[in-house]
């Protein structure tokens, strides 16, 4: 069985896409609740969050740990792991304000991780 050869460099850019992504929905799910608030119920619903955050946890754990492999420089993913703790805690807290800002700011401390990442690669 052939093995699968997947690009570090690749995984990153799509971590930081899909970072990408979780901050458009934070924002997004804020303005659509503001606008149209029993609309913004299905942005809210808690399967939602969970799954994503499962998604970010994989490539995470993947695309940074494969980067330890490759590079051997720990601080991307330790920036990674950051931000994906601080987007873990932002779904303990209740949803509003406060846990949007978290939620956005942990998104970004992994998509720096991710970047930090890919250009260790390089």
């Amino acid at each position: 069985m052939p093995a699968i050869s997947v690009n570090t460099g690749s995984i990153d850019r799509l971590g930081i896409c899909v970072s990408g992504l979780c901050v458009v929905h934070c924002i997004a799910s804020a303005v659509w609740v503001a606008v149209l608030a029993s609309a913004g119920g299905v942005l809210l619903d808690p399967i939602v969050h969970e799954v994503g955050l499962i998604v970010a946890l994989m490539l995470g754990i993947f695309g940074l740990g494969r980067g330890i492999m490759e590079h051997g420089f720990m601080m991307p993913a330790s920036i990674g792991s950051l931000g994906l703790g601080v987007m873990a805690g932002a779904l303990t807290m209740p949803h509003g304000e406060g846990s949007t800002v978290y939620a956005i700011v942990g998104v970004l401390l992994l998509a720096l991780g991710h970047d930090l990442n890919r250009r260790a690669v390089i």
